[in-house]
């Protein structure tokens, strides 16, 4: 892999739909990365946002590189983001999505690996968990070099709806949702905190601030995506940005912690199952699983979305004869 002292970065994304796109974008607006090759099957569609993105050049941060990918770009990759596979539908919910996209994910990891691929895998699609866990199978990669975006999203999500709630910059609240990206997710409200203060103390400073308010926060929080495909079919801004938040904490060796999809090896008692969970990010991909106390009520949550996971990954996988 290259060191973080080498000047050129190059982010390979694989998927140019409303999500990859979006993230093609982000990164260029923010000028995260030198190089980006866009790889799809509709050449001409992917050629077509190359393109339209490197008109915006003059307005950028930093000239970023883009242009058509293939797959031997992947070879001198620091980060393959794969971002391709089927939509979830209205009224379907992300675990629906496995079957389909473990098929199209053992092809397109095929195709890096056979590159001469050496770095890290950064990964969108949902069941963003279960597939996270695939692609460490299909690769063969160590674990810590392959990344969910887990529930980086679900904690913006979180913190936004705190922000809201107190009038408060979502940047001072400290608050995490952990476990599945789905409907198992969970917050930790036992450890949150709003500056330095914990959150359930916080609570008391206002009449007007009500415990059970918590509950309707995080319901708003786990439905989000729901609301936002019956509304307009698909999410993809907020899920971009968190992954170029994610390839920046990489590609600048920032040892930041977000909650990634990461492959537990007996943190939280745990083996065996990629989940949402608080990790340190640098340069090398997962640096360390940051175990958070947990009270009774969220540890049993948690068990339940681990469970849940793993009930749909081991006959998924088992089903395509890897």
């Amino acid at each position: 892999m290259k060191t973080s002292q080498q000047a050129v970065n190059r982010v390979v994304l694989i998927g140019g739909g409303s999500v990859g796109i979006s993230y093609a974008f982000a990164l260029m607006n923010q000028g995260v990365t030198e190089e980006l090759a866009i790889i799809d099957l509709d050449a001409d569609k992917a050629l077509g946002d190359v393109m339209d993105l490197n008109h915006g050049k003059a307005f950028a941060p930093s000239l970023t590189n883009v242009w058509l990918g293939e797959y031997e770009d992947c070879k001198d990759a620091d980060i393959v983001c794969i971002c391709a596979g089927a939509n979830q539908k209205p009224g379907e919910t992300r675990l629906d999505l496995v079957e389909k996209n473990m098929i199209i994910f053992k092809e397109i990891v095929a195709d890096v690996m056979n590159s001469g691929f050496n770095g890290i895998f950064l990964i969108a699609t949902n069941p963003v968990d279960v597939l996270t866990q695939a692609v460490i199978t299909f690769s063969g990669l160590p674990p810590h070099r392959v990344i969910g975006s887990g529930t980086t999203l679900d904690t913006a999500r979180l913190r936004y709806e705190l922000g809201e709630y107190f009038h408060l910059s979502p940047k001072n609240i400290h608050a995490y949702i952990i476990g599945e990206h789905g409907d198992t997710e969970l917050p930790l409200w036992s450890t949150a905190t709003i500056g330095t203060v914990p959150l359930l103390t916080y609570l008391n400073r206002s009449e007007t601030y009500k415990k059970e308010d918590l509950d309707d926060i995080f319901i708003n929080v786990r439905d989000a995506a729901y609301r936002i495909i019956q509304k307009k079919g698909a999410t993809f801004y907020g899920i971009a940005m968190s992954l170029v938040r994610v390839t920046e904490a990489i590609l600048k060796d920032e040892h930041s912690i977000l909650t990634t999809s990461t492959f537990l090896q007996g943190e939280y008692s745990v083996d065996n199952v990629c989940i949402g969970v608080p990790t340190i990010i640098n340069r090398n991909g997962v640096c360390e699983v940051i175990e958070v106390p947990m009270n009774e009520e969220e540890q049993r949550k948690f068990t339940h979305s681990v469970q849940t996971l793993k009930g749909i990954y081991e006959p998924a996988i088992q089903a395509i004869h890897v």
